[in-house]
């Protein structure tokens, strides 16, 4: 045992945390954006020494960055043991067994990150952890006395992403908050969802970041009653749609298209098929149509609207067997890929080749239509506005012809319905209140409704107040905290750098010495000192660098506050400056450390 132990009797000295110097910090700014780098938030973060990158989509978080990441893990910390949830700690290296049982090994496909290890068993780096968390319950609880229960753990996650990019906002390893809720029954389950869905909007409120609740799909993990939270940001990846008239918002790819009423069929004129040379596309065809008089049937111009679209297809499914299906969506609409991949999910989409054209001759590019998929078993699915009675002009299924008046519901009767096509502005709101406009956003934290999905899989049971066995409902709750330090970045930055809320920023204040008077610096030393005293976080730029250097560093850098000590001093001023505002005011310099602490403390 060391001397400083025995001294303490046992007890370990503590050691009052030194002022962070800038002259010390392991920081070296850049002032050239990094050649990798697409947007800002990648660009700041690089520069300003936050974090460097190692790999595609792999990062390290140098000081400042860390103490940003660890700031939001202390919010959300706070806001999930505020509503009773408990924090755990589970692998990021995994067995193949539980994820065989969910079938999750397969339906991950290239996303998954696989190793063996030296005796050939085969193991995963975790990107989600329903499946333990699942089990880790079902280890400990058996009773229903022990519920309801909330689980927590801010952990690395890794996903071997096609292209990582963004910096931290896309990679392979991120950290997450992930949150499962364990409960007897729905009524529970909605409390606990309902109980995450206020804590995160705390967060997020906390966080200063601006967001919307949309409704989503829950992807692989399944469930329901999904919401995600979505930052504002025009380089976010995710599109969501919102009715101003109602406050209905949703991620394109939960969008229900409202499905117009059907039409009669009966006395309707009977599908002609016509010779149409040279008209593979939706535009060739439409100028055919109304060059060739169609348009009187219709008594207006034919548009694209009026037009089917089939879309080929093959989906690989989970246990690798393939399918090709057929599409039909109105021809003024494009095939959105995020829609037509949440729609198929677990399966994955490829493209037909070459070799499945030669392979199905029916198939005949540019004049697909429904008569020939059906005839050949292949699977048609069509958007929800094509319901009975509505007529289309479509493919006929021989080079050079389409069909005009194709009815659905009599001369084709499709196997499904699905959501693939795009969602355009003013389209009409699924609720019926207004019309869609659509914004870009970066997903911050989803929350929902698990459901049973894993407590079946691995029987999850306690015993009933009855002596019955009861099995579990879960919910599920995630919160991107890496990604958040990117997305703050988004929000908040100008042309000239970071600019960091108080609530997490890496000091509370940057006090920056501007000439080399040594009595500046030694009443800088003093106002250090005296600011450390009251319990501020100071940065102190007590480098020999010229002020232009130092000033373009602290706003790069963000602190809220900047307190610049220089030619003032000796005339008893200092200038205080607040970086989200850009004002700046002198203050007398005797009085600086009571100021700043005010500004500070509100």
């Amino acid at each position: 045992m060391d001397n400083a132990l025995r001294r303490g009797g046992g007890r370990r000295l503590r050691c009052a945390p030194v002022i962070t110097r800038l002259s010390h910090l392991f920081l070296r700014t850049l002032r050239d954006d990094p050649a990798d780098a697409e947007v800002p938030s990648h660009k700041l973060l690089v520069r300003a020494g936050y974090v460097r990158r190692i790999a595609p989509g792999v990062y390290s978080w140098l000081p400042l960055g860390l103490k940003v990441l660890r700031k939001i893990e202390d919010v959300v910390r706070e806001e999930m043991n505020g509503i009773g949830a408990q924090e755990i700690s589970l692998p990021a290296l995994l067995p193949r067994d539980p994820y065989e049982t969910t079938n999750r090994w397969t339906e991950y496909g290239d996303a998954l990150f696989r190793l063996q290890d030296r005796k050939g068993a085969d193991y995963l780096l975790g990107p989600t952890h329903e499946e333990l968390f699942a089990l880790t319950v079902k280890g400990e609880y058996n009773s229903y006395k022990d519920l309801p229960v909330a689980l927590y753990q801010i952990q690395t996650k890794y996903r071997d992403e096609e292209r990582p990019r963004a910096g931290i906002l896309r990679g392979r390893e991120f950290i997450m908050k992930d949150s499962y809720s364990f409960d007897l029954d729905e009524d529970g389950l909605k409390a606990s969802y309902n109980a995450h869905r206020e804590a995160y909007q705390r967060i997020f409120d906390r966080l200063g970041v601006k967001y919307v609740i949309v409704a989503a799909t829950s992807g692989a993990m399944g469930g329901s009653a999904s919401e995600e939270f979505l930052a504002d940001s025009p380089v976010g990846e995710d599109t969501y749609v919102i009715c101003r008239e109602s406050g209905y918002a949703a991620n394109v790819e939960a969008v229900i298209t409202p499905a117009p009423e059907a039409q009669p069929i009966e006395g309707r004129p009977e599908a002609v098929v016509h010779d149409t040379p040279h008209t593979p596309t939706i535009a060739t065809l439409v100028e055919w149509a109304n060059a060739a008089g169609i348009a009187e049937q219709y008594g207006r111009p034919v548009t694209a609207a009026d037009t089917l679209k089939n879309v080929m297809v093959k989906l690989r499914h989970p246990d690798g067997k393939t399918e090709i299906v057929g599409i039909g969506i109105p021809g003024d609409r494009e095939v959105d890929d995020k829609r037509l991949g949440a729609s198929i999910e677990p399966a994955e989409v490829e493209l037909l080749t070459e070799a499945d054209f030669a392979a199905n001759p029916f198939l005949v590019k540019g004049y697909i239509g429904p008569k020939a998929l059906q005839e050949n078993g292949i699977r048609y699915l069509v958007d929800p506005r094509v319901v009975t009675g509505t007529s289309w002009i479509t493919g006929a299924d021989s080079e050079g012809k389409h069909v005009v008046g194709l009815l659905a519901g009599r001369d084709f009767t499709p196997d499904g319905t699905i959501e693939a096509a795009e969602v355009r502005d003013g389209d009409p709101s699924p609720d019926g209140r207004g019309t869609l406009v659509s914004a870009r956003g970066i997903e911050i934290g989803h929350i929902f409704q698990l459901g049973y999905k894993y407590t079946d899989a691995f029987e999850v049971d306690v015993l009933g107040e009855n002596g019955k066995p009861v099995r579990l409902i879960m919910g599920s709750y995630g919160v991107g905290i890496s990604r958040m330090v990117a997305v703050i970045a988004e929000q908040q930055h100008d042309e000239k750098g970071l600019r960091w809320p108080a609530e997490i920023a890496p000091f509370d204040v940057h006090v920056v010495i501007a000439n080399k008077d040594e009595a500046a610096r030694a009443g800088a030393e003093d106002v250090v000192s005296g600011l450390h005293a009251r319990g501020m976080d100071v940065l102190f730029d007590d480098r020999t660098a010229s002020p232009g250097v130092k000033f373009k560093d602290a706003e790069l850098l963000g602190m809220p506050w900047v307190l610049v000590i220089g030619r003032g001093w000796a005339e008893g001023k200092v200038e205080l400056r607040n970086r989200f505002t850009g004002e700046a005011e002198e203050i007398p310099a005797d009085s600086a450390v009571e100021t700043v602490v005010a500004k500070i403390r509100g």
